[in-house]
């Protein structure tokens, strides 16, 4: 059994914006919100980045058209005591899909964390 950090992007729709950095904000702002009303607040919501084509510097990941934005959020979450990754990430889609249904998930990256001394 171990424990693992879950990384995970998720694409947030928010409708009625002007200018991204807000659109940024409500999209954290619900997320935490929904998973709050969920009782998983274990959960850690940051804005995403994402590279740029040409130079490779990270920026928001998030697209406005129409006062409509896609935006790109990072879920993190600890997972204790899996069978091993396959484990951790059916966890985590499920403890954070059940919370944001109807949101794309994608698990991004699984690492293997230390066990703290009161786990042993």
């Amino acid at each position: 059994m171990g424990n693992y950090l879950v990384a995970m992007e998720a694409a947030w729709l928010v409708r009625d914006v002007e200018q991204t950095d807000d659109a940024i904000g409500v999209a954290v702002s619900e997320a935490g919100k929904r998973l709050n009303e969920m009782n998983k607040q274990y959960v850690d919501v940051e804005p995403g980045v994402t590279g740029c084509p040409a130079c490779g510097e990270p920026f928001d990941a998030a697209f406005l058209a129409a006062n409509t934005a896609l935006v790109g959020l990072l879920l993190e979450i600890e997972i204790f005591n899996a069978d091993g990754e396959n484990h951790a990430e059916r966890i985590a889609k499920s403890e954070v899909g059940g919370a944001l249904r109807d949101v794309p998930l994608e698990v991004i990256e699984i690492i293997e964390t230390e066990a703290d001394d009161e786990d042993e």
